[in-house]
């Protein structure tokens, strides 16, 4: 019996052991003598072949074609993405129960509209909130909202006063952005026919960074943390880019005697707007004496021009 030779395993390391034999591959093509393909061009072969499979470049069930390649489709960048609806049924029976709307009110349900739009919030996610704005200034509020979000403006959260129960003073204290409110009588209001607030053209924005002055007790509302105007996240400014989209849109910033710096409105009194844009020309003067309600200091305890000036947070 013939015996065998054995052939060493060569290590990494080893340069100079003696080469494997030649293995023998059959060839494509039938007949004739067959070829061996030297231990290195094996290797290549081999190589190749794993590179394309984990390519893709072989059709496989299900797989790509052959010359394809497995990649993941690139997510679309997000926008504002703003929606405007009429006001549905469970929403307005909250608006009611809440006071946030009453008997007596100049706007109702289907004078109203539900704007649904992302909003870049102050730790940079995107996060989709809900404004409740007159059907005249849904567009603009949408055209508005949709810039300061292409321009990464901060906001700290976004819901209908509802959420809170119709309390004004609890949706400020949340630094929560809203829009339309027909305040309760027991809370101070303009002459609700004459309010942009009560008539869904007037919004707040970030107020805990952008407070009013509350002349009844010389204090800001709701807090004198950021009553000094000086840049910082989702602060508005004079000149500024919250500034520059509302007045491009013809709304008017803090359209009373008292600083206001949250508050935007369509103007005072609050009338009809055509076009879906507020006029630039829509006076600024401010509202006459504000109703007070029984929680609130009497007129006698109050400074003289906070009596015809103060009133509520806005309009």
């Amino acid at each position: 019996m013939t015996s065998r030779r054995t052939v060493p395993v060569r290590d990494a390391t080893e340069h100079h052991a003696r080469p494997a034999p030649h293995r023998r591959i059959p060839s494509v093509r039938g007949g004739g003598r067959r070829r061996a393909l030297p231990g290195r061009a094996l290797s290549a072969a081999c190589l190749l072949l794993a590179t394309a499979c984990a390519t893709g470049t072989e059709t496989t069930e299900g797989g790509p074609r052959a010359g394809e390649s497995r990649t993941a489709s690139p997510s679309p960048s997000p926008s504002a993405n703003p929606v405007v609806k009429e006001i549905p049924a469970e929403q307005w029976q909250r608006i009611t129960e809440t006071g946030t709307w009453r008997e007596g009110c100049p706007v109702t349900r289907e004078d109203l509209r539900r704007v649904e739009v992302n909003y870049v919030d102050f730790e940079g996610g995107t996060r989709r909130g809900v404004l409740v704005v007159n059907a005249d200034i849904a567009e603009s509020i949408s055209r508005v909202f949709t810039r300061l979000f292409d321009e990464r403006f901060p906001i700290n959260r976004m819901q209908p006063v509802e959420a809170y129960d119709g309390d004004t003073k609890a949706s400020l204290e949340d630094n929560n952005t809203a829009a339309y409110n027909c305040r309760r009588l027991d809370q101070i209001n303009a002459p609700v026919r004459e309010s942009p607030h009560a008539n869904g053209r007037a919004i707040d924005i970030n107020p805990l960074q952008n407070p009013w002055k509350d002349l009844r007790c010389r204090c800001w509302s709701p807090s004198a943390e950021y009553a000094e105007r000086t840049p910082g996240k989702g602060a508005i400014l004079d000149g500024g880019l919250v500034w520059r989209t509302f007045v491009d849109e013809g709304w008017i910033w803090q359209n009373i005697k008292v600083p206001d710096y949250m508050h935007f409105d369509a103007g005072y009194p609050s009338v009809p707007v055509t076009g879906g844009r507020p006029s630039p020309t829509t006076s600024a003067a401010p509202p006459p004496d504000y109703p007070l309600s029984d929680a609130s200091p009497s007129p006698s305890d109050q400074p003289a021009a906070g009596r015809a000036d103060s009133g509520g947070p806005d309009n």
